[in-house]
């Protein structure tokens, strides 16, 4: 039996020539499916000025998801904090908790979410920060979530709308140890987002998370992990569709260029033409996605959880093709409830 939670981080990919405003209702399609197949979490991701991503305001689907599904928590994975007031995202999320009470997470984190010009669009007619005074923007921030008025600091007496409520479910992701002692100082529950980068991961990560956290508030953290995964009939298939992904990654890290997702086969095509490094860096990133059969890759991700010390995993996927992603996704929660199913007519 596969004996953890499934999650969504959904980075709103425009798939196969539609338009940006398509693939929001696809995200909206793709989390009713996810919702009715019994995901936990379904959170979406920021991007900024890209033309294969097209959620550049995650508080706004979070509103629209919310009101169109019944049991999934919806949240962010994540705001980028570095460019906001954190009064205002305090005041963004106490606004969704009021509508949805108990549902809503708030996952933050320190990257850009973007290229440097709409970094300086975003902070315009000021100069973007870039991580400067992180953690004491997560620090008010934590602070107007938890206090109707703040009662210390440069901000005593502002008061934070809607008043009351439990607030969101705290989150920050990241993936180094940087993080781990980000969260654990401020108090944030922590996401390992092992879909970034090609670098290992210390086995004690999270153990490690969870040591400082209890030392710095005197009370127990939570932590999960993210991966990227497309689960089709076959390996070579989920393989083939994991390219458009892989491929992306390539042009955006070693070529600086982010262009739109292309067909898995126009990838493999190209694939052909890459220099030596170039197919080593594919290789190794698509190696770190999890593709595979769906129950090939529920067992991986199992493995995980127990390498971890995790009972979550968020799943990233990105296609070319919207029903293959929502495919993948189908696939993996129906194989979960399967093993639970067999496991407990034994």
């Amino acid at each position: 039996m596969f004996d953890f939670k499934l999650s969504v981080v959904d980075q709103v990919p425009v798939h196969n020539g539609k338009t940006q405003a398509q693939a929001l209702d696809d995200a909206l399609k793709l989390a009713q499916s996810c919702d009715a197949s019994g995901y936990y979490r379904y959170w979406f991701a920021e991007h900024h000025a890209t033309l294969c991503y097209a959620c550049s305001a995650p508080e706004l689907m979070i509103s629209r998801v919310a009101a169109a599904t019944e049991n999934l928590r919806v949240g962010s994975g994540g705001v980028m904090l570095s460019h906001y007031s954190p009064y205002k995202v305090a005041e963004l999320f106490r606004t969704l908790d009021a509508l949805y009470p108990g549902r809503i997470d708030l996952g933050i984190g320190r990257a850009p979410g973007g290229a440097e010009l709409p970094s300086r669009g975003l902070a315009y007619p000021h100069s973007y920060q870039n991580a400067e005074g992180f953690l004491e923007r997560v620090a008010v921030l934590a602070e107007c979530l938890t206090h109707d008025q703040l009662n210390q600091g440069a901000l005593r007496g502002l008061v934070t709308t809607p008043l009351g409520g439990q607030g969101p479910e705290r989150w920050m992701l990241g993936s180094s140890d940087g993080s781990i002692e980000n969260a654990a100082l401020t108090g944030w529950n922590f996401v390992l987002a092992l879909f970034i980068g090609n670098h290992e991961r210390p086995a004690d990560i999270i153990e490690r998370y969870k040591a400082m956290y209890r030392q710095r508030q005197g009370s127990e953290g939570k932590a999960m992990i993210a991966v990227a995964s497309i689960a089709a009939d076959s390996r070579e298939e989920a393989e083939f569709l994991a390219s458009t992904h892989t491929f992306w990654k390539l042009q955006s890290q070693l070529r600086g260029v982010r262009e739109g997702l292309r067909s898995p086969k126009e990838c493999m095509s190209l694939y052909k033409q890459l220099s030596v490094s170039e197919r080593a860096f594919f290789d190794q990133t698509r190696g770190n996605m999890i593709v595979d059969t769906a129950e090939n890759c529920l067992q991986r991700m199992e493995d995980l959880t127990r390498y971890y010390g995790v009972n979550e995993v968020m799943v990233v996927a990105v296609t070319h093709d919207f029903q293959a992603r929502k495919q993948s996704y189908i696939r993996l929660a129906e194989t979960k409830m399967d093993s639970i199913l067999c496991t407990s007519s034994i």
